[in-house]
Formats: C-alpha cells, structure tokens, sequence
C-alpha cells in the first residue's frame, strides 16, 4: 500500500490549504484515514482521522478551523484548513489504518504512512 499526499506549500496567516492523500494498491479493507503533523523538535501527533463509518477526531487545537473528508471509492483523504496559524506549521503525513489478512487468513490491523508535506504559516 502506497499512500501519495499532496497540496501542503507557504501561506499567510489567516489563509487557507487543502491537502490530499489517496491510498493505492492491495487493501484489503480502510479502517480509518486521516492526517498527523511533526514540527521541527516535537512528537508526532493527530491532526484529525475520519472513519469508514463516518466518525471524526479532531486535535483540540484544530477544531473548528480543519476538516476531514474521505472519498472512500477512492481511497482518498481531504484535509481542508482554515484560519491557519503558524503554530500549524510542520510536516503534514497522512496515515491509513487498514486491515491486512495474514497467510492464515487472520485480519490485523495495519498503519501505513505518507511521504509527508509540507505546511508553512507565516506570520
């Protein structure tokens, strides 16, 4: 499974991205897809994630101004943002959560991860 993200670049602050990520190759079943960030000397963290079934997860500092979406015919993520900030500045990765069957025909699950993309808010 390759996942291609797309559409980070330099904004101001108060502007606005979209960014893309579709997932290819041989999956079995998408649990969930969605978006995680890494600024320069920080941890990893959620972004938002959006299920199959619809439910949505959004980090506290992104409410309101961020919105998930999927194609799920296409495998694909959206990341609308909004009113960004600098503080959103970082590398964007977009991450699958999918389900692999084994050899023995077990279902487990299974992250898969983007290149990554970069966001940059300027003040």
């Amino acid at each position: 499974v390759q996942l291609q993200a797309s559409g980070g670049g330099l904004v101001q602050a108060g502007g606005s991205l979209r960014l893309s990520c579709v997932a290819s190759g041989s999956i079995v079943s998408v649990n969930a897809m969605g978006w995680y960030r890494q600024a320069p000397g920080k941890q990893r963290e959620l972004v938002a994630t959006k299920t199959t079934g619809g439910s949505t997860n959004y980090a506290d500092s992104v409410k309101g101004r961020f919105t998930v979406s999927r194609d799920n015919a296409k495998n694909t993520v959206y990341l609308q943002m909004n009113s960004l900030k600098p503080e959103d500045t970082a590398v964007y990765y977009c991450n699958a959560n999918v389900w692999e069957i084994s050899d023995t025909g077990t279902y487990y699950p299974y992250h898969y991860w983007g290149q990554g993309t970069q966001v940059t808010v300027s003040s």
